[in-house]
């Protein structure tokens, strides 16, 4: 059996639900006999909020019961955990201020929270949403939940995938796939029928702002560009309203309710509930009522969409970014898609529509089409939706050589497939005309560790400098597991392509024996490659020093600088064998500083050269 496919015999005997594990909000769906449906919890919400807290005494709560918790034990209860999903403190450095909860000491590689006397990871307190959506699920459907699909934002790198995965595991589920937010929202729309097409999804969730631009082509989704802002989202239009209350209530009562948290959350409620209202009425009123005495505000759609412009506007600039980035055109966007509960405002709706010049999809709840779109691939992997394209994981990461004998990889395991990838390299010899692509498979960092897929050369590329060419090698997986490899020269667009198998020979136990080594050689292969890595930057030096010395400019240093240079060399090519990549690299920087002037010499030299004989 090709070990690009998973065996599903298993699968159908249980249902496969799909998760969207967001920022704000959670929600679990599955397919029934008429399309994807959002399961509610047993106070019939669909939506749980992803709040986690610990009360004294032990236990747990999760969504609109941890929700009360914020309010009264906030140093208990935490919120907006997937912005912390995979990430180190040097990572989160701008947003650990917008969080009331403390970091543990010594988390610079995995966060560690203190929440009420407990130190908790990230993913363990997600688990706890995952967990409380199994139990959802399993209530609403009689049966057990073990396997799911969850969705993660496109922009999310293998640390925060890895962290996803991590926290289904935890909570008791087996993470078949974890698909693209935007990609999932597509899929709720059916877009992936088009034979192809350019999507644009439109994210304005709780407490974020994304927009990604995805490229369809025979039901591959790639994701061309991202961009957003973490800090931009409903909330923002929601504290908008609230602030504007509190101050009329203040000067109305003569009294300040900013500081009681339970005025504050019922004025939110209310106020939620007024924008709600002017998605579809002109006018609508904020009624409020605490401690005896009632507060109320007429609201027009006109005066609400003056309050909220300029937000509207800031989501536009990263869109823009997005189309540039994407190298397109507003007229090239062939879909929008619309995700988030604020898209529901008429004015959030017009803007994007002018900006993208294209009618944006509205059919479906805007908070629950990630959810959707997630039970719909959930339900092409359980085989309950004929006629789709069943789309597969790759079991090991894809790559090529590099200097030094190091694997970059391209395509990580458990990618999803069709799957593509794109990353540019350049040449390591001056005059270098053909280059060689070695194509590998496998978990480990150096070449000799992985398995050989293939080799080919790309011919006749222009002879220039070392590091100036521009080679583009494209990974491409079709829907039966055909890895197309294809190097390009981008300056005289000359290409090769080969295709391979990376299937082909192993068995699902070779292939689980190979990440099991990975896992317990990770540290030692990590070493061992920044040792590789380091030399690959020493080479690169001492070529440059040797092609130094031919020139004059070596000559017109002094004896003392000469030997400074000689020295710095000679210490640096006694280390250069050994195994302490710190030590390499301090040489490096060593022979770079005795070398400054001879460089700065040469510079200046070629600068009179090129400019002999010109005229200013």
């Amino acid at each position: 059996m090709s070990t690009f496919q998973i065996d599903f015999s298993s699968v159908n005997t249980r249902r496969i639900v799909g998760i969207d594990l967001g920022t704000t909000n959670s929600l679990v769906a599955f397919m029934d006999l008429t399309g994807p449906v959002v399961i509610p919890g047993a106070d019939g919400e669909r939506m749980v909020p992803s709040i986690v807290s610990y009360p004294e005494g032990g236990g747990v709560v999760v969504g609109n019961a941890a929700r009360v918790m914020l309010i009264d034990q906030p140093d208990r209860t935490v919120y907006s955990v997937k912005r912390l999903m995979g990430r180190g403190v040097e990572d989160v450095q701008d947003e650990i201020g917008l969080f009331p909860f403390r970091i543990v000491a010594g988390s610079e590689s995995v966060l560690r929270l203190e929440l009420g006397g407990r130190t908790l990871t990230p993913p363990q307190i997600s688990a706890e949403v995952l967990r409380q959506l199994k139990k959802n699920a399993e209530a609403y459907l009689s049966e057990e939940v073990t396997q799911a699909v969850i969705t993660v934002p496109a922009y999310f790198n293998d640390a925060q995938r890895q962290a996803t995965k991590d926290a289904g595991r935890i909570a008791g589920l087996e993470v078949l796939r974890l698909v693209n937010e935007p990609t999932a929202a597509s899929l709720a729309y059916g877009l992936d029928k088009r034979k192809e097409g350019v999507v644009a999804v439109y994210d304005l969730g709780g407490g974020t702002f994304d927009i990604s631009i995805l490229r369809l082509h025979d039901g591959i989704f790639e994701v061309l560009s991202t961009n957003g802002d973490t800090r931009l989202g409903g909330d923002d239009i929601d504290n908008r309203l609230l602030t504007i209350a509190l101050e009329d209530i203040a000067s109305e009562w003569r009294q300040d309710l900013s500081h009681s948290g339970e005025a504050v959350q019922r004025l939110r409620r209310k106020v939620i509930e007024a924008k709600e209202k002017l998605s579809y009425v002109p006018v609508t009123a904020i009624e409020f009522e605490f401690g005896g005495r009632r507060y109320q505000r007429e609201i027009t759609r006109d005066l609400f969409e003056g309050l909220i412009k300029d937000i509207v506007d800031r989501t536009l600039g990263p869109c823009r970014q997005a189309l540039k980035d994407a190298g397109l055109t507003p007229e090239q966007i062939n879909e929008v898609v619309l995700v988030g509960g604020s898209t529901r405002i008429p004015m959030v709706r017009n803007a994007v529509e002018a900006l993208f010049l294209a009618k944006p999809h509205t059919d479906l709840n805007p908070d629950e089409v990630v959810a959707l779109g997630a039970a719909v691939q959930a339900a092409i992997l359980s085989g309950d939706v004929e006629d789709q394209l069943l789309l597969d994981v790759t079991p090991l990461s894809l790559g090529i050589e590099t200097m030094g004998g190091v694997v970059s990889k391209l395509i990580h395991r458990n990618s999803t497939i069709p799957a593509s990838a794109t990353e540019t390299f350049t040449t390591s010899v001056d005059g270098q005309r053909n280059v060689l692509i070695h194509v590998l498979q496998g978990e480990r960092e150096l070449v000799k560790d992985c398995r050989s897929l293939a080799r080919f050369d790309l011919m006749d590329i222009d002879p220039l400098p070392a590091g100036m060419p521009r080679i583009e090698v494209r990974f491409l997986i079709d829907a039966n597991g055909i890895l197309s490899v294809t190097a390009r020269d981008q300056r005289t667009g000359k290409e090769t392509t080969v295709e391979v198998k990376p299937s082909y020979g192993l068995t699902d136990q070779q292939v689980e024996a190979m990440i099991q080594e990975s896992f317990e050689k990770a540290e030692e292969d990590f070493q061992a490659r920044q040792v590789r890595e380091a030399r690959v930057d020493a080479d690169a030096i001492l070529a440059a020093v040797d092609k130094a010395r031919q020139s004059d400019s070596y000559w017109d240093l002094s004896e003392d600088e000469r030997q400074a240079i000689d020295a710095a060399i000679n210490e640096l090519l006694m280390v250069y064998h050994g195994g302490d990549h710190h030590l390499i690299r301090a040489h490096i920087g060593k022979v770079d500083t005795a070398t400054r002037k001879l460089a700065e010499s040469m510079m200046n030299t070629a600068v009179q050269s090129a400019l002999k004989g010109t005229k200013i």
